[in-house]
């Protein structure tokens, strides 16, 4: 729980510019592997609600995630994205300002992906593919492309 909001506090501290290398340093000995064991599960919660499309940029974000050259940073941002995504609390809640309830977690994950959009590789993009038509067939692909 802890680890999940320090990374939710970082990445709002890096979107608004503020200061965040005191709290990283809190992440300096985090097993990475053994913390976000349970995020493929969320994510894959998640995407049955939300579709493909969504599902997309907050996949490729995991498979970056799980890349060994990731930096502490990105990790941080990666997990905050995700989770501030998946996880049922928002800082702006949807059931009260609707789009702007959206609009919160899409600014979060697309800031985050333009930070590690140069490790989004080809080969990631094709795990994300391979992942989403699991999810939702192939079909779904050409709808959206």
């Amino acid at each position: 729980m802890i680890i999940t909001i320090l990374c939710i506090t970082i990445l709002a501290y890096a979107i608004s510019g503020k200061d965040i290398n005191g709290l990283l340093d809190k992440l300096k000995n985090v097993d990475w592997k053994k913390k976000t064991s349970n995020l493929w599960g969320k994510i894959g919660t998640y995407a049955k609600k939300a579709g493909r499309v969504t599902s997309k940029p907050l996949l490729q974000l995991y498979y970056v995630l799980m890349m060994g050259e990731t930096t502490t940073l990105e990790k941080a941002l990666i997990v905050g994205a995700i989770l501030y995504t998946v996880l049922p609390f928002s800082l702006i809640p949807y059931k009260a300002h609707k789009i702007l309830g959206l609009l919160d977690e899409g600014v979060a994950v697309l800031y985050v992906v333009k930070k590690v959009q140069n490790k989004i590789t080809p080969e990631i993009d094709a795990k994300v593919e391979e992942t989403l038509n699991m999810w939702f067939g192939a079909e779904g692909a050409a709808q959206t492309a």
